[in-house]
């Protein structure tokens, strides 16, 4: 079907490989020039906002500079997106470049992850997007409602945690987001999603976009470098100071920003339990980031309200 679509809509032959992915199908097309392209498709109804959404933010990026981000490829009849009754999808550049998650990433790259984050903050802040107000899981405000995901944690230490630092957000954290500025957000620069690519920095796969606090792009990549027990912020200082030399931060980010952090983390330690048994098959790729996460939340968890604002002033935040 993909290879139908794809000469249907663009014209184009390949071979086609269908990649890991959660909700839409993923697949990398091969011309025969050697060219490689990503055709993303679906069946779903909500699958239709979901790909408004992200063919209008990579359209909106075009020109843009100081990181990269996938080309938009038009259809033949010179749209963003095909749309047919029971499928939608739509065609984009292969970046090449290696994700984060597979290097050793030195405090330069983390500095320099974090500047090219600032900067597509800066690029995305003008938008005003189709769909940008459509229900993600991933989005802030539906955070508060996760804990009824508990019974899928599989340690208590880890369920002890998760509950502390999620009633903290919820009671002094939350009712303060309306006091910062919200943009169009990426949503997901996790280290599967930023890549170290020829051109600098890339970001790829804005499919959990949405309107959100504008310092939420920073709360999900430093949440992720949050992995040496013996720095203050686990290694996300360097990310940190990096996008704060490009958008300084706010007093009130600054403040919120480590519970913003944990609250994120556990987002994704109870998302991500909770998926996995829905779909066994996808275990493993589901659970990618999830080790990581709980790491990082014992990290941040063992600092006091004043140790973290002393490591935030530390980190040039």
């Amino acid at each position: 079907m993909s290879g139908e679509l794809l000469l249907r809509h663009y014209g184009l032959t390949g071979t086609i490989r269908v990649l890991s992915s959660e909700v839409e199908c993923t697949a990398e097309v091969t011309l025969l020039s050697g060219d490689r392209l990503i055709l993303k498709t679906s069946a779903r109804p909500e699958g239709r906002d979901s790909f408004r959404f992200q063919v209008a933010a990579l359209a909106g990026l075009e020109g843009a500079s100081g990181f990269a981000a996938p080309h938009l490829l038009r259809t033949g009849a010179g749209t963003l997106m095909f749309e047919e009754e029971e499928i939608c999808g739509y065609l984009q550049t292969r970046l090449s470049g290696v994700p984060l998650h597979q290097v050793d990433a030195t405090p330069d790259v983390r500095y320099r992850v974090g500047q090219a984050l600032g900067r597509l903050s800066l690029a995305l802040e003008p938008l005003k997007l189709p769909a940008m107000h459509r229900p993600v899981l991933w989005h802030v405000g539906c955070w508060p409602r996760l804990l009824e995901l508990e019974e899928h944690l599989q340690s208590e230490p880890v369920a002890a945690s998760v509950r502390l630092a999620m009633g903290n957000y919820v009671e002094l954290i939350k009712p303060q987001l309306r006091e910062v500025a919200w943009q169009v957000t990426h949503n997901d620069p996790s280290p599967f999603n930023t890549l170290l690519a020829g051109q600098g920095i890339a970001f790829i796969d804005f499919g959990d976009g949405c309107w959100g606090p504008r310092i939420q792009d920073l709360v999900v990549a430093a949440s992720h470098w949050v992995t040496d027990p013996s720095l203050a912020l686990g290694g996300s200082e360097n990310l940190i100071a990096g996008y704060a030399s490009v958008i300084p931060l706010s007093t009130l980010e600054a403040k919120l920003l480590v519970g913003l952090m944990k609250a994120r983390q556990c987002a994704l330690i109870l998302i991500n339990y909770w998926r996995a048994e829905l779909f066994p098959a996808e275990a493993a790729y589901i659970k990618k980031n999830v080790a990581r996460a709980e790491r990082g939340l014992s990290i941040l968890s063992a600092l006091s309200v004043g140790e973290a604002d002393m490591a935030m002033r530390r980190a040039g935040a």
